[in-house]
């Protein structure tokens, strides 16, 4: 008996995982390195495309909570992500180089995973698939899956550029971390005055964009989420001051004063020798992105690694064709995982491969699915991508907008969030190891 996995994501990677730490054989389909995506350029596996930060790691908030929920579930990628944190605050961010390369590892030396390296062009006619393939899915098997779904949605998505840390000018800027919050050390902050601020402006709002086929440039549906920072920008002057430049929780030690903006920069690699643009996710042609983004004083002779990109996105109506165990109504043989059913985020597609790979087991042996309340974090976003109330679906990430509320009602919001956490931790600790003793 085995299970097919279509895609070495961070979805493919952790359904295979689950799979095989349950016995059964996985056929782990991968088409890189024969073939590459427009975005990835890492012939490993779990390739992390625009930021390298799995967010918030406090358990009382909606990213950290979502973290733990999967550390329980046996999670592949958590730990990972532990084992090669850089500094970023309170956030888990990752060398996303050595994140993969671990990743890639602990795969390929499980011996319950056989690794096939081929672009998949249509489904298999038998057995337990899950279509992993996320939100780049090759045309070919695109048209597979709108064949099989009647249809598909899409959006798009933009990455940060990445600059090297010896070509920033650490005379017109600062370390620290926003509140002083973990390492004070974590970000490198760029300031900027009003003047400075209305120039850089100016000349971003007017910069020439990059064509995207099938890309309404005036018109861009864009995940709000990763909006590029041009689009955003073109909302209004101070849109990116209360956006990803708010000097809010910043204090520039030169003047003693708050920015009136701040560009933050977050170290990309466990040596500290690159890196990434916070928030600044851009669609602009890399000769622009040099020259607008110099108009930021400690910037003005950065050397750009990588600059920015903006790829399209695809994702299935998933709330009137997946089961809550992320199967196909149509066809319970057929589960989807990751970014392509509508989870928004590194984490969110990773927990939904997780819970793809324990329902293909149990499908396997039919037994009864495995399913989690609405009131964790995963069980939420699971009930959001197949609720079929939804009129007009949109990827959706983990927050705590979507759990159902404490009673009685707790008003600090902190308290608040911390109750929403432990009620799913002690839930899970205890529905965990039940089921775990029990299947």
């Amino acid at each position: 008996m085995s299970i097919n996995v279509i895609g070495a994501g961070l979805a493919g990677c952790e359904a295979a995982w689950q799979i095989a730490q349950r016995g059964i054989r996985v056929n782990l389909f991968e088409m890189k390195p024969l073939k590459f995506t427009p975005a990835h350029k890492n012939q490993g596996f779990a390739e992390l495309v625009c930021s390298n930060s799995f967010k918030a790691k406090r358990v009382d908030s909606a990213s950290g909570l979502l973290k733990e929920e999967m550390r329980l579930l046996g999670s592949l990628l958590v730990p990972c992500a532990n084992e090669c944190q850089v500094p970023a605050g309170g956030a888990l961010a990752v060398d996303r180089e050595k994140f993969s390369l671990l990743v890639t590892k602990k795969i390929r030396e499980n011996q319950l995973i056989n690794i096939v390296e081929k672009e998949v062009t249509s489904l298999p006619k038998s057995g337990i698939t899950i279509i992993a393939t996320g939100p780049l899915t090759t045309k070919a098997l695109s048209k597979h899956i709108k064949a099989l779904c009647g249809g598909y949605l899409s959006f798009y998505d933009a990455a940060a550029p990445i600059v090297s840390r010896e070509s920033i000018d650490m005379s017109r800027a600062f370390l620290a971390s926003r509140y002083n919050n973990g390492n004070d050390f974590a970000y490198i902050n760029c300031p900027m005055n009003e003047e400075e601020y209305d120039e850089f402006y100016s000349e971003l709002i007017s910069a020439e964009r990059a064509l995207v086929n099938d890309f309404d440039i005036d018109n861009p549906k864009v995940y709000e989420g990763c909006m590029p920072i041009e689009v955003m920008a073109k909302r209004g002057k101070d849109t990116l001051r209360y956006g990803p430049m708010k000097p809010v929780g910043l204090y520039d030690p030169i003047s003693g004063k708050r920015p009136f903006a701040v560009l933050q920069l977050r170290q990309e690699n466990k040596e500290g020798t690159l890196y990434n643009l916070v928030g600044f996710q851009t669609n602009l042609k890399w000769g622009e992105q040099r020259r607008v983004f110099s108009f930021i004083p400690a910037l003005k002779n950065a050397n750009f690694i990588r600059y920015g990109v903006m790829h399209r996105n695809t994702f299935i109506d998933s709330p009137n064709l997946l089961n809550l165990d992320f199967s196909l109504r149509k066809n319970n043989d057929i589960f989807f995982a990751g970014q392509i059913t509508g989870v928004e985020g590194y984490m969110e597609s990773a927990a939904s491969g997780i819970m793809a790979g324990i329902n293909a087991v149990l499908r396997l042996k039919g037994n009864k699915p495995f399913l989690l309340p609405n009131f964790t974090m995963i069980g939420a976003l699971s009930y959001y991508i197949s609720s079929g109330c939804i009129s007009k679906f949109q990827p959706m990430g983990a927050n705590f907008g979507i759990l159902p509320s404490i009673y009685p009602p707790i008003r600090d919001k902190k308290l608040r969030y911390e109750a929403f956490a432990n009620r799913s931790i002690n839930f899970l600790k205890e529905i965990c190891y039940n089921y775990e003793n029990n299947s």
